[in-house]
């Protein structure tokens, strides 16, 4: 058992990550696949006239400020066209899988963070309005379910608060949470970069391999999303998943070579 998270930056390849998901699936691989939607989610935002607002915590992670109309938005994307385009291009290569985000069934459940603390200009402010949240507990038995009976779960976020309200969840750390959850093997966190890289954005900088007790100082290392990617790795080392890769999925057979340690290798 595997859980696959890929993001949603420009330059990913879809059609070969399914390609890939596709053929290990049927040699008998079982996986749940998790994506993101960010870049798309951001064109869509623009046009309907309510660009997206990002905000960075004092502790220096940047995230989507998401209030209502925001979220309405990210779930059109995100629940819609990211994942049904995934889900068909799946169907297509003879995988039976389905569709399903965080909320539904509760899958993904945690707290609702009304007031998100932000630094501009130097400054800390709280915005209220607020719809995120951190995944605090996942759905095994539903997922346990569909697996059981041959079908692909194929998620995104939103996730549930405990109240039943619709909330962002970061996506990788979503994943880690996952993979803690059903006691996967690995954890495949897949972007637009090759990996952790020490110097930004020189791909030639690539850092190969981190031991699992160190994860956690190199989030000084990490830029931009990658903050979120290199918690959801400390997260998911913590709570026993064996292996951690950040790799690639702009080529052919991303999965494939990220197994075969072809990136950030973190065990």
């Amino acid at each position: 058992m595997i859980v696959v998270k890929v993001g949603g930056a420009e330059g990913i390849d879809y059609d070969a990550l399914s390609e890939d998901i596709a053929t290990l699936w049927r040699e008998g691989m079982r996986m749940v696949l998790v994506h993101g939607g960010s870049s798309e989610t951001n064109r869509i935002a623009t046009l309907l006239g309510h660009p997206p607002k990002f905000v960075t915590s004092p502790s220096g992670f940047t995230s989507r400020f998401t209030d209502r109309e925001t979220l309405e938005i990210f779930e059109m994307v995100y629940c819609g066209k990211m994942n049904k385009g995934l889900v068909e291009r799946l169907q297509r290569r003879g995988v039976n899988a389905v569709g399903l985000s965080g909320l539904d069934g509760r899958i993904l459940e945690g707290r609702h963070k009304e007031r998100v603390r932000s630094v501009e200009e130097g400054k800390t402010k709280v915005l209220r309005g607020d719809h995120t949240g951190t995944v605090e507990k996942v759905n095994v038995e539903l997922l346990r379910l569909l697996l059981d009976h041959g079908y692909l779960p194929v998620l995104s976020p939103p996730g549930s608060s405990y109240e039943g309200v619709a909330v962002n969840v970061d996506g990788d750390r979503a994943a880690a949470a996952l993979a803690t959850s059903l006691s996967a093997e690995a954890l495949l966190l897949l972007s637009n970069v090759p990996g952790l890289l020490e110097d930004f954005p020189d791909e030639a900088s690539l850092i190969p391999e981190i031991p699992a007790d160190r994860v956690e100082e190199y989030l000084d290392v990490a830029e931009g999303r990658m903050k979120k990617k290199v918690l959801g790795a400390a997260e998911a080392v913590a709570g026993g998943v064996e292996r951690v890769v950040f790799a690639d999925a702009r080529g052919q057979h991303p999965v494939r070579r990220a197994l075969a340690g072809r990136g950030t290798v973190i065990s």
